[in-house]
């Protein structure tokens, strides 16, 4: 099993600025990659300080000049915000400027804030997978070149990228897969899978990978397949009380930007009550306790062998918490230095 990073720029309030919190994703990113993990994985967002991160081929670039070794993957390109033509561009451009270390992480998106802003009129979540299912293999053709493309949502006469890509046949792709046709559409299309349990416990974590298995099956071959998880490496009860407390927090602030139904000043949304967040229907410390990689080095270590025996290839690290920058060091230094060599 391969392990990597996955972060972004977060906050709920203004402690930290914008640029101290690219220091501390600096910080996080120089430990990944002289640590030994796999892959930097960063997403793309637009107006939300949840989750700053408007284009991730920029920060890639930028930790391409910083790093040697590690991988540098968009976690995740949301497929309808861009062009076609435009994407596959860019990406060629990062994958040469980061000496072929690029790996394409796309979406269709999940936050109806982000759809009605960066989409004119809207867009439900019906239409961005089916403009995830153009993207990818219109892509693909630009790369290969003279592509021509006539479907639903983009259509455009023979076209190449310009620049085509350092790594023959372009980077690695990898699909955001849940339901059952995305895993199927990811298999059939030469992609790689990541799947997110999110705050959801192992019955979700088994659930993904036999829907993987069965698209596997289905097609006659396996691409690789990413688990992307938040973890938190604690010496004792008492700290992995506290990280739990502190990633629920987080959750109950995902839920809200989710819902978009809350407030929003200065890309920041309106806090939530001790009251709401200790009466949320569905997240709970105690639950998010037992679901998420959070334990000792021994406990984290178990987990990733049965995640391992599922047949996962890669584990990522979500390191987005709202905890201080303290805390993300510390623990993900313990994931580096305890629970890594397990696994040599």
């Amino acid at each position: 099993m391969k392990f990597s990073l996955f972060a972004h720029m977060e906050r709920v309030d203004d402690e930290q600025t914008q640029s101290e919190l690219y220091q501390e994703f600096l910080s996080l990113c120089d430990m990944a990659d002289k640590g030994g993990m796999n892959t930097i994985w960063t997403g793309e967002h637009h107006g939300m300080d949840f989750t700053i991160a408007p284009n991730p081929f920029l920060n890639l670039v930028d930790l391409a000049h910083r790093t040697k070794n590690v991988r540098l993957g968009t976690g995740t390109i949301v497929a309808p915000f861009w062009n076609p033509i435009k994407l596959a561009g860019e990406a060629a451009m990062t994958d040469i400027l980061t000496d072929g270390r690029l790996e394409l992480g796309i979406a269709r998106g999940a936050y109806s804030f982000e759809y009605e802003r960066m989409m004119a009129g809207g867009m439900d979540a019906w239409e961005a997978g089916e403009r995830l299912r153009e993207v990818i293999p219109a892509i693909k053709g630009l790369w290969k070149g003279n592509h021509t493309q006539n479907s639903k949502h983009y259509s455009f006469p023979k076209t190449s990228s310009a620049p085509k890509p350092l790594t023959e046949k372009g980077p690695p792709i990898w699909v955001a897969a849940r339901d059952i046709n995305s895993h199927e559409f990811a298999v059939e299309n030469d992609c790689n899978v990541q799947v997110t349990p999110l705050w959801q416990g192992l019955d979700e974590v088994e659930g993904l990978i036999e829907k993987f298995n069965q698209a596997c099956e289905m097609h006659k071959k396996r691409p690789k397949i990413m688990i992307l998880q938040h973890a938190y490496i604690g010496k004792d009860e008492a700290e992995l009380a506290q990280a739990a407390k502190q990633l629920n927090e987080f959750y109950c602030y995902f839920g809200a930007w989710f819902k978009n139904e809350r407030p929003i000043d200065q890309g920041l949304i309106k806090r939530l009550s001790p009251e709401e967040i200790n009466t949320h229907p569905f997240y709970s410390e105690e639950k998010i306790r037992k679901d998420l990689m959070i334990g000792t080095s021994k406990q984290v270590i178990d987990r990733l062998k049965h995640y391992q025996d599922l047949g996962y290839d890669e584990f990522s690290y979500w390191t987005d918490s709202g905890m201080s920058r303290e805390q993300k060091e510390v623990s993900l230094a313990r994931f580096i230095d305890e629970v890594m060599p397990a696994f040599n």
